[in-house]
């Protein structure tokens, strides 16, 4: 498949290329259908940073170096501690020139990055808020795309700093890939037996400019009005929900809104339709919501009361055709 010579991509082309990457990265991450489609929207995101928060095991790394290869894009990770040093991921001077860090990346794994200490938290927050990092007195652009996979283990450790509210609002989505299905876990086994090797072999798919038109083409992707006010509808009933203390900020409207698109796009369809919203609104928000202490219940998710507020708002009535 390929694209014009101005390099535009089209929605259908939106599709065959996300399906075809979705596919490449299923050879690796077995069993996790939904978990590939999501992180896919999420890439198709301009800002599409995502937070991956599991156990140990579970293919968080492998799902980033898996998306990098066939995304086509420069790999780089960082694993945290906090010992690291801002210089350790923006680089310094060196011996010759200047060195520039493993920030210089269009694709950054940044693994456990709630062991990082906060002012290395906050130099990652403005890389990915503004796309440039200071270096030696300088202003340097970042790579583009830039795309931040950060992980983090669900247990904290005694050396660990939550990210703060507003750190977490900077991710698109929040994903966990969750332990695989027996059936599935098998099929782990069986492949890793075939290959006689630990590492899988992936195709790169597109290339980095190709991911940059398919995030313009998803830009020219129509929201109704109407979906819009679903929106805010969701956004609203958030803030005044009995059992949260914080609901969703604005970032976390527009997240939804390009999340959306990304995901129509995917489908093949140039408009958002109410089951989108439906679709994403947990993985989009539910990372931007705390719940009320006072009113806390160990049987109370965060996903479960966002699932809550979008079955009681109203959504528009037209048929949408979604998957």
């Amino acid at each position: 498949m390929s694209i014009d010579p101005v390099g535009t991509v089209s929605i259908e082309q939106v599709a065959d290329f996300s399906s075809m990457i979705v596919r490449e990265v299923e050879k690796a991450i077995v069993g996790k259908r939904d978990v590939n489609e999501l992180a896919m929207a999420a890439l198709l995101c301009p800002g599409g940073h995502l937070l991956l928060e599991d156990r140990p095991g579970l293919a968080k790394t492998l799902l980033a170096s898996s998306f990098s290869k066939a995304l086509g894009l420069d790999f780089k990770r960082i694993r945290f501690s906090p010992d690291l040093l801002p210089m350790d991921i923006v680089g310094g001077s060196g011996s010759c020139a200047v060195r520039k860090g493993p920030i210089f990346a269009q694709l950054l794994l940044a693994e456990e990055i709630n062991r990082a200490s906060p002012k290395l938290q906050s130099v990652l927050l403005e890389a990915m808020q503004e796309g440039h990092v200071l270096l030696e007195g300088e202003r340097l652009a970042l790579p583009r795309p830039f795309i931040v996979v950060a992980t983090q283990n669900p247990i904290e450790r005694k050396d660990s700093f939550p990210l703060s509210e507003s750190q977490l609002d900077r991710f698109v989505m929040k994903l966990s890939v969750g332990y695989p299905l027996r059936e599935e876990e098998d099929e782990i086994l069986r492949r890793r037996v075939e290959r006689r090797k630990d590492a899988v072999t992936l195709n790169t798919i597109i290339s980095p400019e190709i991911l940059l038109a398919m995030r313009e083409a998803v830009e020219k992707v129509h929201v109704d009005p109407d979906i819009r006010a679903y929106i805010v509808s969701i956004a609203a009933r958030s803030r005044r929900h009995p059992r949260l203390a914080l609901g969703v900020s604005p970032r976390g409207s527009v997240a939804l809104l390009k999340l959306a698109r990304a995901w129509a796009a995917m489908q093949g369809r140039d408009f958002v339709a109410p089951g989108d919203i439906m679709r994403l609104a947990s993985p989009a928000l539910s990372h931007r919501v705390e719940i009320e202490p006072s009113k806390g219940d160990l049987q109370i998710s965060r996903a479960s009361i966002i699932d809550e507020i979008v079955r009681s708002a109203p959504a528009p009535s037209y048929s949408d055709g979604s998957s």
